[in-house]
């Protein structure tokens, strides 16, 4: 057995005990983002607190979020559905759920490719009128591991500045409006932002930041999941003022598209220059996918972390985290880095 393999075993051992702490001896916290990188962030933290919320994204525009979004005038649904669904239990009451809420619908009609979910929470949202109370209420039915809330009460339109966007153009730089067209560019994202250009953010977003121990932003999309909580600027102070310790999680690989060609660092810099005055404490990548450990430190040291590397992929080559192996990694960080927070 390879030594990578035996520490995958350790590290894998290590998540069996985080079961076991006591609910009121955990750490508040805040994890940002939105789609499957989101999802993988509260799978594996749900493992090691139970004080755990999601601030999601609300510029989804593609799919069945898209339709419900131009029909009924409703935040996107869909990235609020794939949280709540990450933190249901891995007993049968969870994994039943998770199943129900993430189910398609298909047929030829107008239901087709529809998530049981999204119709879900828009149902709720039109009888109950509140964003927090209807997602809360499906929180409760799901049995769900942690609270999921909006980053703003506005659907939002993602705008990005693109360069080379109309390949028979490479040089040009053209806006391209909408999540769904951005995330598959094929060409080379400069900038992003969002209209409304200055959104309301959602008080318990906003106070969930305030109140954390430790924040986390990423993985996932960099420019259409994890750059966006940084375009609504109440939601920026209080990432800036919050006393919460902040990592950042890099992705496994570059996003066909959105930042084909992009090394570790980069990521970085691309964050750094949408927030020049946000700062963070622990950078976390995946020890194998980083080439060059010199030039990732360095960038992140601009920002004010340090980087931690550690096994967090999925040992069969796929490139997605591996649950128990991120729990792990994120496990020690809150635990070694910092201030020793109240659970300890």
């Amino acid at each position: 057995m390879t030594s990578r393999n035996l520490r995958l075993r350790r590290l894998r051992r290590a998540t069996s005990v985080l079961a076991g702490r006591k609910r009121g001896a955990q750490p508040k916290v805040v994890a940002l983002g939105g789609g499957h990188g989101l999802s993988a962030s509260l799978a594996s933290l749900r493992r090691i607190t139970g004080d755990l919320t999601a601030v999601v994204t609300v510029a989804d525009d593609g799919g069945s979020s898209g339709r419900l979004r131009e029909e009924l005038g409703v935040l996107p649904p869909g990235d609020l559905r794939k949280a709540l669904a990450a933190l249901c239990g891995d007993d049968e009451w969870g994994q039943t759920w998770a199943q129900v809420i993430q189910h398609r619908f298909q047929s030829r009609g107008d239901l087709h490719e529809h998530a049981v979910g999204n119709l879900l929470i828009v149902a709720l949202w039109e009888q109950l009128g509140d964003h927090v109370q209807a997602l809360d209420l499906v929180g409760r039915l799901l049995g769900a591991h942690g609270r999921v809330l909006p980053m703003s009460a506005v659907p939002l339109e993602l705008q990005a500045l693109v360069r080379g966007h109309d390949p028979a153009r490479p040089d040009d730089v053209d806006t391209v409006c909408g999540q769904a067209t951005v995330a598959l560019t094929p060409g080379e994202v400069q900038s992003v932002h969002v209209v409304p250009h200055d959104p309301p953010a959602v008080p318990e977003a906003v106070a969930a930041v305030l109140d954390a121990d430790w924040v986390v932003l990423g993985p996932g999309s960099w420019f259409s999941s994890v750059i966006p909580h940084l375009l609504v600027p109440e939601l920026l102070d209080a990432l800036i003022e919050t006393k919460a310790r902040k990592v950042l999680s890099l992705n496994l690989a570059p996003q066909p598209g959105e930042t084909d060609g992009f090394s570790p660092q980069r990521h970085l810099e691309v964050l750094g220059r949408h927030a020049p005055k946000l700062a963070l404490d622990v950078v976390l990548a995946d020890e194998a996918a980083v080439p060059d450990r010199e030039s990732l430190a360095d960038a992140a040291k601009r920002l004010g972390a340090a980087v931690e590397l550690a096994p967090v992929a999925s040992p069969d080559g796929v490139p997605i985290h591996d649950p128990e192996l991120l729990a792990a990694a994120y496990d020690r960080i809150f635990r070694m880095h910092g201030r020793i927070g109240p659970w300890r």
